[in-house]
């Protein structure tokens, strides 16, 4: 377990568009220690539920049909338990926030917690890496209407726009991991010396 107290507490919601390199991430600092929420895992498990193939189709409906039945901020809500529970035992990372309604939800909920990561890679970068990955692969024409379906049903352009830090990811992974590293040093030092400030005001 990764208890670095400088991180206690501390929410991360990775953002970003399919094929931007979220998961690498998120793996990333699961082997740090960090609990991991995968909003993901709503749907994966509403496809066992179901009897339903893991697929592109199959998981865009789940998706979709979910938030029509909770709200758009469905995930957020649904697993709003689970991640009061992650955050009490240390740093948590969440993987796969879409909609503009969840990132309202968690930001009423875990402000002060909560940092925001985009992670750009232009779209051909994207699509390539999506052609080849392991599971559940996507062409180019199948990747393009999964962007149009996440920008235009699900909300997701927002929290992607509303993030406090921006990483383009288009070269190798221990780059990202430097940046990401880099990262977390730089604003857990700013939050260090707003706590100084604040312990300055209050006396």
């Amino acid at each position: 377990m990764y208890h670095n107290h400088k991180h206690a507490n501390s929410l991360l919601v990775i953002v970003g568009m399919p094929g931007s390199g979220k998961s690498l991430i998120v793996n990333y600092l699961k082997q740090k220690g960090w609990q991991v929420i995968h909003f993901g895992e709503i749907t994966m498990h509403e496809l066992k539920t179901r009897g339903l193939h893991s697929n592109e189709t199959n998981e865009q409906i789940i998706r979709e049909e979910l938030r029509k039945i909770h709200g758009m901020d469905a995930y957020a809500k649904l697993l709003q338990p689970e991640i009061k529970g992650a955050l009490s035992v240390g740093p948590t990372v969440i993987d796969g926030l879409y909609s503009w309604a969840e990132y309202k939800l968690l930001r009423q909920n875990f402000k002060n917690q909560m940092h925001i990561i985009a992670i750009f890679a232009p779209r051909h970068l994207r699509y390539e890496r999506l052609s080849y990955r392991p599971v559940r692969p996507l062409s180019s024409e199948e990747a393009e209407l999964r962007d149009f379906a996440e920008i235009e049903n699900l909300e997701k352009g927002g929290p992607i726009a509303m993030a406090d830090y921006t990483i383009i990811n288009d070269g190798s992974e221990e780059d990202l991991f430097s940046v990401i590293d880099k990262l977390l040093a730089t604003f857990y030092s700013q939050d260090r010396e707003t706590k100084k400030i604040m312990k300055k005001e209050v006396r």
